[in-house]
């Protein structure tokens, strides 16, 4: 078994391990892909050394096949395609009780707070995982973690077929949030200054428009004749949007943040009064909208092949980490920790 570890300063190192027999209620897998999430990036750029135990093995989004079973666990098979949900909730607290799990006010995220995925073998509580159908092959396995964030962020904003959404932001979450949206039925629109990635919106058949070069607020005010946007979702984390969303926000409308500000902003909050707001936090996802993102790539109403920049082996992940830093064209980069697993599909 190889894991690698983040050892701080933009640094890694690749370590033998052994391989974890799973317990009770665990399941052992043979890790094929792992994605390279925006908060691996801040981790890599040393923001949360406090958060994170180093040298430790980072990694999040994941797909992989079932290679153990620990007792009193049941409904999965060796050999099968599972992804996981890396949330570990505890069970107790008034928040867990009330239903909301992943949002647990003792909630350890794999990857973060606890030993990640970028390994060959992951040993992980059975209750996170969720089953692959065939034809979802594990690249796009891998990014059911990033689209059942979209998922969650559209199913909290109560989007309805015909509405007009404006997503502020085309990064990776940015452009999912407009595929889930769309897939709902709703119009969309892509506020993004990078040409490359309003590019990709356009691929997606999703409209976009710069907010440098034209005045956001007059387009979308030209776009829906004066209504304004039904929703709006915060998916940048710049202060431009913050003022954005409560000017381009429809009466009534909804704003779902989405992004983690790392200052506190300066909100218009006499909009709020005004146009009655509603603002609505969005945070990573409950099981429902893992299962939705499966069934939206399983149907094919979501391709997800087109988000995929790159693919590296675990040996040089650095390297997949050096390119996309600072690289505002790549969408998702993968890790194949496996490479024996191409071949299932």
């Amino acid at each position: 078994m190889v894991a690698a570890r983040y050892i701080g300063n933009k640094g890694f190192d690749l370590v033998a391990g052994e391989e974890l027999a799973p317990q009770a209620g665990e399941v052992r897998l043979n890790v094929g892909y792992v994605g390279i999430c925006g908060t691996d990036m801040h981790i890599y750029h040393g923001v949360m050394d406090q958060r994170v135990s180093i040298p430790q093995t980072i990694g999040h989004e994941i797909s992989g096949v079932v290679a153990e079973i620990g007792a009193g666990v049941t409904g999965f098979t060796v050999g099968e395609k599972v992804v996981v949900r890396p949330l570990d909730w505890c069970g107790d607290c008034p928040t867990c009780n009330a239903g909301h799990t992943h949002i647990c006010q003792n909630l350890k995220f794999m990857g973060i707070d606890t030993p990640g995925a970028f390994q060959s073998s992951w040993t992980v509580k059975a209750r996170t995982l969720h089953k692959l159908p065939t034809g979802v092959d594990l690249k796009q396995g891998a990014l059911v973690e990033p689209l059942s964030v979209a998922c969650h962020d559209v199913r909290r904003s109560r989007l309805k077929a015909s509405e007009k959404v404006v997503v502020l932001g085309g990064g990776p979450i940015g452009q999912l949030v407009a595929a889930v949206a769309k897939s709902v039925g709703a119009e969309v629109l892509v506020s993004e200054p990078n040409e490359s990635r309003r590019a990709f919106s356009d691929e997606l058949g999703v409209k976009s428009v710069n907010p440098i070069e034209q005045d956001l607020a007059a387009y979308v005010d030209e776009w829906t004749a004066t209504k304004g946007a039904d929703v709006v979702f915060e998916v940048s984390g710049v202060k431009p949007a913050i003022d954005a969303m409560t000017q381009i926000a429809g009466r009534r409308g909804r704003i779902v943040m989405v992004a983690i500000h790392s200052t506190k902003p300066e909100i218009d909050l006499f909009q709020f009064f005004w146009k009655e707001l509603e603002l609505l936090g969005a945070r990573v996802y409950e099981a429902d909208d893992v299962g939705w993102a499966i069934e939206l790539i399983a149907s094919g109403q979501i391709d997800l092949k087109p988000f995929i920049s790159s693919v590296s082996p675990l040996a040089d992940i650095g390297t997949a980490f050096a390119s996309m830093d600072g690289n505002p064209e790549g969408m998702k980069a993968l890790v194949e920790c496996n490479a024996e697993l191409r071949i299932i599909v």
